[in-house]
């Protein structure tokens, strides 16, 4: 059984990247006036469960709501292979989000090809470079679902 950093959803594993690095501390920042943005879009906290490690990690992502419903895109900037957190959602659904203060387990599933079209215009006016990023790869950058089960 693996123990320590990264073997909970409560004790996950953080992005290093340093700029996610830095939205992911400022969510944990007590004097909140704001929560954190990505040059004016909103932020959410995506905890997922490793494909084959096992390990909990945290990335901060931008979202939209549809429906009751909080959507991410899978972009990775265009890359051609996904991000890692969407391989991990794809092998685990279950995910937990933190939602400005609020924080709760998900169900995670990608957008269907009917459901598509509709997301990702509600997603490409929250965040218009996924239009480029989409110009820039063969690969059809996926809208994932989460849809909120229970308050953890």
């Amino acid at each position: 059984m693996t123990t320590g950093k990264g073997s909970s959803p409560d004790n996950p594993i953080d992005n290093a990247t340093s700029w996610v690095a830095d939205h992911i501390k400022a969510f944990d920042n007590p004097d909140r006036s704001s929560w954190p943005d990505q040059r004016g879009a909103p932020l959410l906290l995506l905890t997922t469960k490793g494909a084959k490690s096992g390990l909990w990690r945290r990335t901060a992502l931008i979202y939209g709501e549809d429906d009751g419903r909080y959507l991410i895109v899978a972009s990775k900037g265009g890359h051609p292979n996904p991000p890692g957190w969407y391989v991990n959602l794809s092998a685990n659904s279950e995910v937990h989000l933190q939602v400005r203060d609020r924080t709760f387990r998900a169900i995670a599933r990608t957008a269907t090809p009917e459901e598509k079209p509709k997301l990702w215009d509600l997603m490409v006016k929250i965040w218009p470079d996924y239009a480029r990023y989409q110009e820039k790869t063969d690969r059809d950058i996926p809208v994932v679902i989460l849809d909120p089960v229970t308050e953890v």
